[in-house]
């Protein structure tokens, strides 16, 4: 009986769903946000949650109960780091899903999911992205005259 198993399936074998967790989970504590369908990141959210709970811990049991889903070293060391020490004093809800639209092909609910309070990790980032393209269309409009007076 089925009784109360209340998880996804995604349509997929119990390792094919247990490896894109695990790379899904990866993927959103390198990058702080990724991009997914809503039905994918509503599986995701516990297994990262949980994971970010191992992590505030910070204990050896804790680290292998982590290494088992994350396989990536220097996102493990991120994990504990980085992104556990900006949780601990909050008792849950460390991610976030932020619904997008339908996607054009085949009408599937596309959803942000999102680590709370790194927002700013990703502006930043943007910032320093225009700004560096600002001087690169500023030097090309300075050319331009000059190449013309001579």
């Amino acid at each position: 009986m089925r009784h109360r198993k209340a998880f996804n399936k995604l349509n997929r074998t119990a390792s094919h769903r247990k490896a894109l967790l695990a790379n899904m989970t990866t993927q959103l504590f390198t990058h702080k946000r990724i991009k997914t369908t809503a039905v994918k990141a509503k599986a995701v959210r516990p297994v990262a949650e949980r994971l970010i709970t191992f992590a505030k811990k910070d204990t050896l049991a804790s680290r292998r109960q982590v290494l088992k889903t994350v396989r990536d070293k220097t996102v493990i060391k991120q994990l504990f780091n980085d992104i556990a020490p900006t949780y601990q004093s909050r008792p849950g809800g460390y991610t976030r899903i932020v619904k997008l639209g339908q996607r054009q092909g085949d009408g599937a609910e596309l959803a942000y999911l999102e680590l709370v309070g790194f927002e700013s990790v990703r502006k930043e980032k943007k910032a320093k992205g225009k700004k560096s393209t600002k001087k690169t269309k500023e030097k090309v409009e300075t050319e331009t005259p000059a190449g013309e007076d001579d």
